[in-house]
This record gives C-alpha cells, sequence and structure tokens, in this order.
C-alpha cells in the first residue's frame, strides 16, 4: 500500500503581503521540494517521521485517529505535532473515509532543502497531504494555516506562476519566464527564520487604507519585471517594487539595512527580514555576502525549475 507523492518549494518575487487582498504575485516553483511517503500501519494510529534534507530525523511521534478526530491540543512545546494533528483533522472533516477506512498508518516526510530554507516547508506538506486525502489542497490551507496560497499553486506547477485571489478563490496563471541574464540572478539565505504568520499579522495591521491604487501600482509593476527586455530594466524595475513595499509597511528595505553598499539590487522575496532575498548584479556577488557572514549563495539555475 506503499503511496509516494511530491511538492515543489517556492519563492515569490512579487506581491508580499499584497497577494492577500487581490493584488497579482509573480512566483517561482524551486528545484528543491519535499515527498511524503504513506505505508499501512496498524492500532488506529499514525506514526510520522521527518527527515532534513541531510537525512537527520526533525520530527518522530505517532498519534491516533482519536488524537486526529478530536482535535487534541498536547503540551506547547509539542508545537509540531499539535499543527499536524490540526491539519489532518481538518482533512478528515473533508474526507472522512482517510480514517474510517485505514487501520493505520506510517508516514514519511523527506524534505529535499534544509528545513530552515524557508522554502515551503508546510506548504508542501500540505499539498501532499491534499493529494494523499484527495481533498482540496487551497482548501485545506485555508482551513488550516490560512494565507494567500500561492505556495501551494507552487507545489503544484513546475513553472513561473501569476497568482491572485478573486472573491477569495485562487487563480494560477501559467507564465513563460525565461531571460537571457538568469546567470545574474542569486538566492542568498539571511539565515533568520521568518514566521509568515507574524509577517502577515503585522502588514494587516499597518496597510494602507488606499489598497485599490496600491494594488493596481503592484500589478503594473509585476507585468514589467515578466516583460523586462534586459538586466536593467528589471533590476530597476524590482527596486522600484521593493521601495513601494517599504513604504507600504514602513520597514527598511533589506538592502538598506543590511547592505547598503552592495553594488547591485536586492529584492525581499516573501516575508520581509528573513529566509532568502534575491541578489542581482553584474558580477557574482558570492565573496561580498560571504564577507559578512552570509555563506548560502545559491544560483537561479541551481533554485528554479
Amino acid at each position: 500500500m506503499k503511496k509516494e507523492f511530491y511538492s515543489n518549494g517556492k519563492l515569490l518575487i512579487t506581491g508580499e503581503y499584497l497577494v492577500l487582498d487581490g493584488a497579482k504575485a509573480f512566483a517561482l516553483p524551486t528545484k528543491f521540494g519535499q515527498n511524503l511517503i504513506v505505508e499501512k500501519g496498524n492500532n488506529q494510529e499514525i506514526k510520522w517521521t521527518s527527515f532534513d534534507s541531510d537525512g537527520s530525523i526533525w520530527f518522530e511521534d505517532t498519534f491516533s485517529f482519536k488524537d486526529i478526530l478530536e482535535k487534541r491540543t498536547f503540551e506547547e512545546t509539542a508545537y509540531i505535532k499539535n499543527t499536524l494533528i490540526e491539519i489532518l483533522h481538518e482533512g478528515s472533516l473533508l474526507n472522512p473515509d482517510f480514517l474510517n477506512q485505514s487501520e493505520g498508518y506510517s508516514v514519511t516526510t523527506q524534505l529535499t532543502f534544509p528545513k530552515n530554507w524557508g522554502l515551503g516547508t508546510s506548504s508542501t506538506l500540505i499539498n501532499n497531504i491534499a493529494q494523499w486525502l484527495k481533498i482540496d489542497a487551497f482548501v485545506l490551507l485555508n482551513n488550516s494555516f490560512g494565507g494567500s496560497g500561492y505556495d501551494i499553486a507552487c507545489a503544484q506547477n513546475d513553472t513561473p506562476i501569476l497568482y491572485h485571489l478573486e472573491n477569495g478563490n485562487p487563480v494560477v496563471e501559467k507564465v513563460t519566464f525565461e531571460p537571457e541574464f538568469t546567470e545574474n540572478l542569486y538566492f542568498v539565505y539571511l539565515d533568520k527564520k521568518q514566521s509568515s504568520k507574524a509577517a502577515i499579522a503585522f502588514y494587516h495591521n499597518n496597510k494602507n487604507k488606499d489598497l485599490a491604487q496600491i494594488i493596481a501600482k503592484n500589478d503594473a509593476l509585476t507585468q514589467q519585471v515578466l516583460k523586462a527586455k534586459n538586466l536593467q530594466e528589471f533590476a530597476l524595475t524590482l527596486e522600484e517594487h521593493e521601495a513601494e513595499m517599504s513604504n507600504i509597511i514602513e520597514m527598511q528595505t533589506i538592502k538598506e539595512s543590511l547592505f547598503p553598499d552592495f553594488n547591485g539590487v536586492i529584492k525581499s522575496l516573501g516575508a520581509w527580514g528573513g529566509d532568502f532575498v534575491m541578489a542581482i548584479a553584474k558580477e557574482n556577488p558570492s565573496d561580498y555576502f560571504k564577507e559578512r557572514g552570509f555563506k548560502t549563495i545559491v544560483s537561479y539555475k541551481e533554485m528554479i525549475l
């Protein structure tokens, strides 16, 4: 009864935060992702083991079907267990047969990127569980974690996408993005995990009330990014996007706060202040970042599907 599922990781290039209010977001699925393997178990329980990319176990526990059905909450230190139970509980509401017609499960997950990179540990998990239970991943996300769902769209697609919410429903458009200057694009890990939930809450508390005009500007810049004919046009457009978002959420840009002397453009990706940023430069900037203690620099070719 062995079943295996896989979902892609994600990077959000434009539309961060604003995508929650209907703006169009440009996102790229990554070559990195997460597997989920389901095998037969017993005792009306799920034995769950999660492996990091280096093969180490980062989570291991067993919980009963009853725990899931009742959405039992364990002590605060069992955050991962509680989160899993919540997701599986919501999944069981969408497909009761998942528990009703089984003796138990043995589940293994395997990340192909380091867990702390922030490429979608949660979104790839939710999409994999949705595939397993044969339910809608966007509904499962909405009923558990919440969020815009662009990361679920990346999990399900192997090409660049434009994503937005229309009356609360996800709209996914596959787009072509094959610029000649991908060798000038790098992804730098800031080694500081950013909570998406906390970042979203901050945005909602600080966003400007005149959203229609802001979203229209975002959408125009997103189209400019996709149509950029050369590196300079691409870089300047993303720099303008970064400045616009800085004004909206009243935060310094990453370049202003960490890399003011960088010879190029730095674009935040997703939640500001953590995980990866995109560095756009004419020359390989790896030495610049390594000298400042940022040792994980991944090229576009290595990162993006």
